[in-house]
């Protein structure tokens, strides 16, 4: 972080003096002279117990939900949500930069596509990007807070678990443009319908300027006819040939074992041919060309563009292939939703290798559709041509049902832990495992202890 005096940083949450702060931070144990400490009230530590020592190990100010022995008055920060008070300080913060920012969010694919960008942005310049999957209004702090003036670009990812949280993040952002990859079933629990999804989705727009560029799914059922506003530059991309409307739209997709090639039709710069990406699958695809399309309306060149999207890289356990002791694995396990379990079971599919496993979880926040979701999968498991599946999670019991139903050879497992005697025993080399569930299951860590133990 780059010092910046009290009252520009904490400007709207307090009156301060013009002293510069020298960094932000949350754990007494990473307190430095000057700095602002946070206290949040976690489930096992609340961050008010060590303020008073924060102060005393030389913390300028203590932003806290209440008043705190041992910190003076003059030195305290009261705010009802510690949350909205580091948001609003970063935002503050941000005003100090001027990078050229793309803002993303969407029900799935979000990671996958910031990705992307930063493959795309990184060949232009320097660019900042959100660590893993920080996306929620303390994530998204701790990397504008990384903002330093060498960053001429930055891809900041954007989530949401109920209204107002996207408009909150995107104007404490300001993204030069936005992109909404698609709208999906994730949080339906919360939001009840698809179609508040989507409104909350359109939130971005809130933070974005005037004529800028808004890179939206022709592919998707709800974008296309979704009120947008007028003062923006719609972009649509498609995956889909025959969807001649989109501004950006891939052709001639073909997949191979170490990814997969496409045509670019771009109805503002023409045709780009054999345009490479590492990944399967046609859902990633689109995420390819959401990149691509903020990146050149943006002004960036777009045969470069296009070329840099061979360099992405993926984050954790998203559509990253291993081989251990013969066995391929598909580590896309970070998250799950209807829709990248569809995506996911495709990729299976078209993989070359004799034997196809699938390792499924629960898909979390579905709400009311939690069931037909759950029985939606295990038929298209079906579909797909799995050879064997494996379930953890109670709720995942409907993938298996649904598929052994339709004579698909079915395993459940009903924790984590359990699913590593069951990859033991039942997978053999030459086979390929997709491996799928919110994160919140636990299979990232089955895994490891998998490949330790085998």
């Amino acid at each position: 972080m780059r010092p910046m005096r009290a009252n520009e940083l904490l400007a709207g949450l307090a009156l301060a003096g013009n002293e510069p702060v020298t960094a932000v931070v949350t754990d007494s144990r990473k307190v430095i002279p000057g700095c602002v400490f946070v206290c949040f009230a976690g489930e096992h530590f609340d961050g008010h117990d060590y303020a008073a020592g924060a102060y005393a190990a030389g913390a300028g100010y203590i932003v806290a939900n209440h008043p705190v022995a041992g910190v003076p008055e003059a030195r305290i920060v009261l705010v009802p949500d510690s949350y909205l008070a580091i948001l609003r300080m970063a935002a503050n913060y941000r005003m100090l930069f001027n990078p050229l920012v793309v803002g993303v969010t969407g029900s799935v694919g979000k990671t996958t596509t910031k990705d992307f960008c930063y493959a795309v942005l990184s060949a232009f310049g320097n660019t900042l990007r959100s660590a893993a999957n920080h996306n929620n209004d303390l994530g998204l702090s701790w990397t504008l807070f990384e903002l330093e003036p060498t960053h001429e670009y930055a891809v900041l990812e954007m989530g949401m678990s109920a209204p107002g949280e996207i408009e909150r993040l995107s104007r404490a952002v300001r993204p030069s443009a936005g992109i909404i990859t698609t709208v999906g079933s994730s949080h339906l629990e919360s939001l009840g319908t698809r179609e508040n999804i989507l409104k909350a989705k359109l939130e971005i727009c809130a933070g974005l300027p005037d004529e800028a560029p808004l890179v939206l799914n022709a592919d998707n059922d709800l974008l296309p006819a979704a009120n947008l506003p007028g003062r923006l530059r719609p972009v649509w991309f498609s995956a889909d040939a025959n969807n001649t409307a989109a501004d950006v739209r891939a052709v001639n997709i073909e997949q191979g074992t170490d990814g997969t090639t496409f045509t670019l039709l771009d109805a503002q710069y023409g045709r780009l041919p054999a345009v490479t990406i590492p990944t399967a699958g046609v859902h990633t695809v689109r995420d390819a060309l959401a990149a691509y399309a903020a990146a050149t309306r943006l002004g960036l060149d777009p045969v470069r563009a296009a070329a840099a999207l061979a360099n992405y890289v993926p984050s954790g356990m998203r559509q990253h292939a291993v081989v251990h002791g013969g066995i391929t694995v598909i580590e896309d396990c970070y998250n799950a939703a209807p829709e990248s379990m569809r995506a996911a079971l495709a990729v299976l599919q078209k993989r070359p290798e004799k034997r196809h496993v699938a390792l499924l979880g629960d898909m979390l926040e579905l709400g009311s559709v939690s069931e037909s979701a759950h029985t939606a999968v295990g038929e298209q498991a079906a579909e797909t041509g799995v050879d064997l599946l494996i379930t953890c999670g109670e709720l995942a019991r409907g993938i298996g049902r649904a598929a052994q139903a339709r004579g698909v050879a079915t395993l459940h497992c009903q924790t984590a832990k359990d699913v590593v005697n069951c990859l033991q025993q039942h997978l053999r080399p030459g086979d390929v495992l997709l491996a799928k569930a919110s994160h919140a299951v636990g299979l990232e860590q089955a895994l490891k202890e998998y490949y330790s133990a085998h």
